[in-house]
């Protein structure tokens, strides 16, 4: 099905409901409806062949929301622009994605203005929300159009997007996802977040809506709920808005987790009306996922996969994290759950044998979910899709009970003394300690060892705790091979979605080594 079936049964359902708000503005489904519609017919007067690069740049807002559901409807295809990105780096993705038309706030004006110089392919520019002298404003682009769905409709295998990989080990990668991929993600995201008839639904999108939070949103859409935007993330009013708006369900990445979970007075908020705090994109400390549940109650919900297989690899429901009535042993929260129904996940060796259950290998899936492959890159596709078999570079394992165990990326793996160390395993260690807001464990070049542990430590503020302190702890609770053997203090740099970059960490140390960063 084509994503933008998901707006219009919303739509079908209850056209005069509200569907989206944003501090005191609100549409209902029948005006989100009309402006998807409208973009869609001025996107097709502009002679746009069928996926067409489409590129919008914004933070969080619902008109920009629409430019993107209505570039769905006009069967061309979403480029996401980060807000948070420096100009360069949106210049790069349009040229390599041959982006022809850009949506775009007025607040982003002067980084238009290099972009317009560095990208020639640029055809047709709409500012949403003022006037310049070389864009159109949005009513003029598409005011004039009736609301009423295109000729154009978008088939399955149409490409509904080209996703920058996010950049965490290398370069970004444009991945193709059609939309056959993206609504096979829908489904799997609805049928683990189930709903009784008659529940009331409200999605909060606090996230990025360029990255997770936006299709999160879709499911809610679908099922006739109100999507509430945030557009400026800031944890008092993020908590003000969970409990004063009714919020049922809303994504954060585990680092902003952390920092809800140090808020003065949190234990005392009423979370009474929210059923799926769902976290994902990064591992996400065990000790903390603990408070988290004791804080927000047996709501959380975790969400495996990434950008070549979106947000549908695995999935940790809300009643996996407890035995019974008691929060789960640590082996069971550190899992990402349970493989989706939708698709075939195996662990798989160096020569592509699926492993004995247990052991550690390669985590491979395959099915309706795997990306088309990365944008104009036939060689990348060939070494990551094998056999049918999507290669995630993640390294884990399945237990006895099913459930899905990440160790590391394949990548991360650090080799000392002839020892593989698991970075995430000694994290997890480090975690649990309480001046520790977050970590990074990598790998430095060693002449002895040839690579030796090192911790990077980003404290609570105001915290404080000694190297020693850190080191002995996790010689006690992993032993001294992969025990770090230095400590550093400082903040840990973050992708946009909120990932630590090891890669940017482990370059200083790494510049002049013969190592892949």
């Amino acid at each position: 099905m084509s994503l933008i079936a998901f707006l219009d049964r919303g739509m079908s359902l209850a056209p005069g409901r509200v569907g989206y708000v944003k501090d005191t503005e609100s549409w209902t489904f029948q005006q989100s409806y009309d402006v998807t519609c409208r973009v869609a017919r001025a996107l097709n007067a502009e002679g746009l062949a069928c996926e067409t690069k489409c590129a919008v740049l914004a933070a969080n807002d619902p008109l920009a929301w629409f430019c993107v559901l209505g570039v769905w409807r006009a069967g061309l295809t979403w480029v996401p622009l980060n807000p948070r990105g420096a100009p360069i780096e949106h210049s790069e993705l349009i040229n390599g994605f041959d982006v022809e038309v850009l949506f775009f706030q007025r607040a982003f004006a002067p980084s238009i203005e290099a972009i317009r110089v560095q990208c020639p392919r640029l055809r047709v520019l709409v500012c949403l929300d003022g006037e310049l002298s070389y864009a159109k404003t949005f009513d003029g682009f598409c005011g004039a159009f009736p609301a009423l769905k295109p000729d154009r409709y978008p088939a399955e295998e149409d490409l509904a997007a080209i996703m920058p990989t996010g950049g965490t080990t290398g370069a970004p990668k444009g991945v193709m996802l059609t939309h056959r991929n993206l609504s096979l993600s829908v489904a799997n995201n609805i049928i683990n977040t189930p709903y009784q008839p008659g529940d009331e639904i409200v999605n909060l999108a606090a996230a990025p809506m360029t990255h997770t939070a936006g299709f999160l949103t879709l499911s809610a859409t679908a099922r006739g709920g109100k999507v509430v935007v945030m557009t400026k993330p800031d944890p008092v009013s993020l908590l003000d808005l969970v409990c004063g708006a009714r919020v049922t369900e809303f994504f954060l990445p585990p680092t902003v987790i952390y920092r809800l979970l140090e808020m003065p007075g949190i234990e005392s908020r009423d979370f009474s009306r929210l059923r799926y705090f769902m976290y994902g994109a990064a591992p996400m400390s065990v000790e903390k996922l603990r408070e988290a549940l004791k804080v927000f109650g047996p709501v959380m919900l975790q969400g495996y996969g990434q950008t070549e297989a979106p947000g549908s690899i695995a999935f940790l429901r809300p009643g996996d994290h407890f035995r019974g009535r008691v929060i789960a042993e640590e082996y069971r929260l550190s899992s990402c759950g349970l493989p989706s129904v939708l698709n075939t996940t195996a662990i798989l060796d160096e020569d592509g044998r699926p492993v004995r259950r247990g052991d550690t290998g390669e985590i491979c899936v395959r099915g309706d979910i795997v990306m088309k492959g990365y944008y104009k890159q036939p060689e990348k596709t060939a070494e990551t899709i094998v056999d049918g078999w999507l290669h995630t570079g993640d390294l884990g394992h399945v237990d006895g009970e099913g459930y899905l165990h990440i160790t590391d990326r394949k990548k991360d793996v650090i080799i000392t003394g002839g020892f593989n160390v698991y970075p995430s395993e000694v994290e997890q260690v480090l975690w649990s300690h309480p001046a520790v807001l977050d970590c990074a464990v990598i790998g430095v070049p060693d002449g002895h060892w040839g690579e030796a542990v090192k911790a990077v430590i980003e404290l609570k503020p105001g915290a404080a705790v000694s190297s020693e302190e850190l080191i002995a702890m996790c010689k006690e609770k992993v032993g001294s091979v992969k025990a770090p053997k230095t400590v550093d203090f400082e903040p840990l740099p973050r992708s946009p979605v909120g990932k630590v970059l090891k890669k940017d960490i482990r370059e200083k140390y790494w510049r002049n080594a013969e190592r892949r960063i």
